[in-house]
Formats: C-alpha cells, structure tokens, sequence
C-alpha cells in the first residue's frame, strides 16, 4: 500500500500522527505548544546495511517478507547485490552502489536504497546524487515501523539534504523533507519553523500546506486546517487527498454540507476502493 493510500484509509486523527510519526504538534499564530505522543506505522520497515542485520541471502529472504516487490524485481535486486558484491575495485562499487540503489527502491527497501545512493553520493558529490539518498532515507523514514527507527532514518535523510541545500538553498522540497523529519524528532519547533519559511518563500507550495494542515488536524485546530487545505485544493483543485482532508476539516467545524459535497467530488476524482470505502464512512457520520 502506498502512503497516499494509508493516507487515505486511516482516517481517525488519532492516527494521522502515527501515519506521519508526529508528535502533538498545536501550532498558534504567536506561540506553539508541544505533547509527547506514542507513534507507530502500518508498514515496517526493510533491513538496512548499516543497522547491524544480516544482509547475505538469508537477511534479504526475511526484510521481502514484509515487502509488495515483484519476482522480477527481486530478481534484479539479487542480479544487481550479485554484480557489486563481485566488483573487487572502488570505483567500479561506487557505480555499481548506484544500480543497487535503484534494485532496493524498486523493491521497496528504502532504508538499503538510501545507504547504497549515500554510498554513491560520497564518492562523487553533486547535488543530485544526495537528493537521490535523501528521498530514500525519507520514504524509509515515511514507513517507519517505530518511533526510534524513525528518528534514526530522518537523521540520515536530513544529513543528505543538508548537502543538498547547501548548494541549493532554493531546493523547498528537500526543506519541506527536513521539516517533516524534524517534527518528528525532539525538537518539533525547528521543522515548523522550516514549514513556515518555505510557506514564505512560496506561499503555494504543496508540499509544505498538506503537512502544516495535517498538524492542524493532528492537533485538533480544523479552523486552521481548512485554511491551509482551502488554499491547497485552490491551487491543484484536484488534488485527492487535500480534498478529501478539506472535506474532514469542514465536517469538524460543523461546515457539514460542504463536507458532503467535497466527499462526494472525492468520490468523482479516484477509483480507489479504499478512498471510496473512506468517504462512504465520512458521509454516513455526516447523514
């Protein structure tokens, strides 16, 4: 299941601070307030080469387990650890790490990908090659099976954004990336604050809107988060799932024949069973 779909299926806001690995998060036009919160995730992670599991045959036979990748793909995946592992010299391992790394996101183990592009980021530098190893260790950090495991991942995914926007400080999407690993972490302010000025910088920018009216939602202020998804659907009036939040915003300010409304275009904009199972709900609350 991808995240927009766990997105979309979990729907109690309990939840979406699982799903998001956020801590209670209340944030105030002048000050914010923080609550510790238990955290967990649908999905567990994969084995990662540096976190001390085997990663020989057996290793991999017990990470796929909890994996939706093809034959195919683990084949290319056993093809592509096959070729580096044989390379004897470093420059051919530093170009192999690279063909790993896609083998590992193609299958689904994020947390590999990211050590294998991190590998490949430090031989040859370059902007791109960390963004590679960032999203990696971010999509890992997305899918999290617990908290610390989610701060570990975050860490490494800050650490290659950070290289990143040093030599591109106009990169929002890797800034709005740290801020989400950030709220995460012990220290929640620091990646409101990053929300905050890529919102500044860029007043409709997706990315960073979805999140901060998801901490809306998270901690209770719908006023705020129909704002936040109001300007979002307004700019990508077909984006499902600010729709879809939009429209649970609203039924949680009493706004409940706008709420049928959206959940009923919701319906209109995705063929997704689990999307449509979700509205149904909403829409008997609502009735």
């Amino acid at each position: 299941m991808s995240r927009s779909q766990i997105l979309i299926v979990v729907i109690a806001v309990a939840l979406v601070a699982a799903m998001f690995f956020l801590p209670k998060v209340v944030v105030n036009d002048d000050k914010e307030s923080l609550a510790k919160g238990e955290t967990t995730a649908a999905v567990p992670e994969g084995h990662s080469e540096d976190d001390g599991h085997n990663h020989g045959a057996e290793g991999e036979a017990a990470a796929d387990v909890h994996t939706k990748a093809t034959p195919e793909q683990l084949l290319a995946l056993t093809t592509a650890r096959a070729k580096y592992n044989k390379a004897t010299d470093t420059q051919t391992k530093n170009r192999l790490a690279t063909e790993l790394a896609a083998a590992y996101a193609a299958a689904s183990k994020y947390d590999s990908a990211g050590y294998y592009y991190e590998i490949a980021a430090n031989a040859r530098g370059g902007e791109k090659s960390y963004k590679k190893a960032g999203d990696a260790y971010y999509e890992a950090f997305t899918f999290a099976a617990t908290q610390q495991r989610a701060g570990e991942l975050g860490a490494k995914a800050r650490n290659m954004y950070e290289q990143v926007l040093k030599n591109n400080p106009s990169d929002l999407d890797a800034k709005t990336n740290v801020a989400m690993t950030y709220i995460a972490s012990s220290n929640p302010m620091q990646g409101i604050t990053l929300l905050r000025e890529v919102i500044a910088t860029d007043p409709n920018n997706q990315k960073a809107l979805f999140n901060l009216g998801i901490l809306s939602i998270q901690s209770g202020q719908y006023d705020k988060a129909v704002d936040r998804f109001r300007q979002l659907v307004a700019v990508n009036p077909e984006h499902v799932e600010g729709t879809f939040y939009l429209a649970l915003s609203l039924a949680n300010t009493g706004e409940k024949e706008e709420a049928k409304t959206l959940f009923n275009k919701v319906k209109g904009m995705s063929n997704d069973p689990a999307l449509n199972t979700s509205v149904d709900e909403e829409l008997a609350k609502l009735n």
